[in-house]
C-alpha cells in the first residue's frame, strides 16, 4: 500500500518537474523571440507617416454652444479645439515594437504622441457626451458618441451610453450597426463591448 502511494507521489512529482522544464523552455523561447524582434525594431529606419489613418475632427458638428455655463464642458471644448490641429491616430492594441517595425524606431516618440492624442480625444468625447445626456441633449450626445465609435474607441461606457440613447430614442435597431466595429476592435475590451451590445439588444426586446 505504502509502496503504491510513494510510487504515485514520485510519478506525480516527476510529471510536475517535466512540465516546469517545458514551461521554462517555452517562456525562454518567447523572451528570446521578443528581444530578437525588439532589436530588429530598434534598428528599423525612419519611414514615411503619410499613410497613417489620421483622424479629422468635425468640430463644426459638435454642440459648441450648449451648456456654456458648465465649467467642465468649457474644458472639453478647449481640448477639442486644441486637438483639431494635432495629428491623431488610433494605435490601440499595437505594441511599440510593432510600431517601430512598421514605421521606424526614430518615429516612435511621434507615434506615441499621436496615440496619446487619440486617447485624450475619445475620453473627452465620452465625458462630454455624458454631460449632454444628463442634461437631456440626447441627439447631440448621440452624435458625439457615434463619432467616437467610428474612430474605433474601446471605451465600453461609450457603447453602453450609445445603446441607452438608441433605446430612449426608440431606435434600438441601430444597436446592430455597432457590431461590425465592435467585433474587429484590436483591444482587450473587445469581448466586453460585444457583450454590452448583446445585452442592450436583449433588454430592448
Amino acid at each position: 500500500m505504502n509502496l503504491v502511494f510513494f510510487a504515485s507521489v514520485a510519478t506525480f512529482s516527476i510529471a510536475i518537474a517535466v512540465n516546469i522544464r517545458k514551461n521554462k523552455k517555452a517562456q525562454a523561447a518567447i523572451e528570446q523571440d521578443f528581444w530578437a524582434r525588439e532589436r530588429e525594431a530598434n534598428s528599423t529606419r525612419r519611414k514615411s507617416l503619410d499613410d497613417l489613418d489620421y483622424i479629422k475632427l468635425p468640430v463644426e458638428t459638435f454642440p459648441m454652444t450648449l451648456l456654456e455655463d458648465v465649467p467642465k464642458v468649457e474644458d472639453y471644448k478647449q481640448i477639442i479645439l486644441t486637438l483639431k490641429d494635432l495629428p491623431i491616430v488610433n494605435f490601440t492594441g499595437i505594441s511599440n515594437t510593432e510600431l517601430k517595425l512598421r514605421y521606424g524606431a526614430p518615429n516612435i516618440d511621434l507615434l506615441t504622441q499621436y496615440d496619446q492624442n487619440y486617447t485624450l480625444l475619445v475620453r473627452t468625447l465620452q465625458q462630454w457626451a455624458q454631460l449632454l445626456y444628463d442634461a437631456g441633449y440626447l441627439t447631440e450626445a448621440c452624435q458625439m458618441l457615434e463619432f467616437a465609435v467610428s474612430t474605433g474607441t474601446d471605451i465600453s461606457s461609450t457603447y453602453r451610453l450609445l445603446c441607452q440613447i438608441y433605446k430612449e430614442q426608440h431606435t434600438p435597431e441601430k444597436i446592430g450597426s455597432l457590431y461590425p466595429i465592435a467585433e474587429v476592435l484590436n483591444s482587450a475590451m473587445q469581448k466586453t463591448i460585444v457583450r454590452i451590445l448583446q445585452e442592450a439588444e436583449q433588454s430592448a426586446d
